[in-house]
């Protein structure tokens, strides 16, 4: 199962390695094929938050059609900017099972055009102007995670680990969620709110 993780400059860290994590933890004790590949805009270093250096395996586009595609929240703005971008999110997302958000990155999606209608929520600081800035959306606040159709979205940093666990348990099942959760030494929170 192909699961592509996408990245740009100033995207917070947590945001794509908390999900790359459980997604290879989750092969690593549970012997399932959820092969995460982390995308960019370009195949050139992307300077994540804190200065945080990262080589992406697989240009946005360039790469087989994916079964899951997460987008990393972070510093947004830029990417809501790019009209190369948002299409590449868009076409990227056409045969993916599930298209999911971390954080901010349910700004991407909505600039996208592919939430028009849904429930989402994202990082508490941002809900409002998430809000506000995409009237089509409901936003939900107090989840660590809504899901939509095969549109998912959650909260802020930590929340997209749990949001990628319950990912686990959709995918593959509760039980090897839970033991990905043991095997990180994280409490996951099993339900959304």
């Amino acid at each position: 199962m192909q699961v592509g993780i996408y990245i740009y400059d100033g995207a917070e860290v947590l945001d794509f390695s908390g999900p790359y994590e459980v997604f290879t933890t989750a092969c690593r004790v549970g012997g399932v094929n959820l092969d995460p590949r982390l995308l960019a805009a370009r195949p050139d270093v992307i300077t994540a938050r804190g200065g945080f250096r990262v080589l992406p395996d697989e240009v946005l586009g360039a790469h087989a059609p994916l079964d899951v595609l997460i987008v990393a929240g972070g510093e947004h703005e830029p990417q809501l900017s790019s009209p190369d971008a948002l299409s590449a999110l868009r076409a990227a997302a056409e045969p993916a099972r599930i298209v999911a958000s971390v954080c901010t990155g349910a700004f991407l999606l909505a600039g996208a055009g592919l939430l028009d209608g849904r429930r989402v929520t994202t990082h508490w600081e941002d809900q409002s102007a998430l809000a506000a800035r995409f009237p089509e959306l409901t936003v939900e606040r107090d989840r660590r995670w809504v899901r939509d159709g095969r549109y998912v979205s959650s909260g802020g940093i930590s929340a997209g680990i749990d949001m990628s666990l319950y990912l686990v348990s959709e995918l593959a099942d509760r039980a090897l969620a839970r033991r990905t959760a043991l095997q990180m030494e994280y409490r996951w929170l099993e339900a959304s709110d």
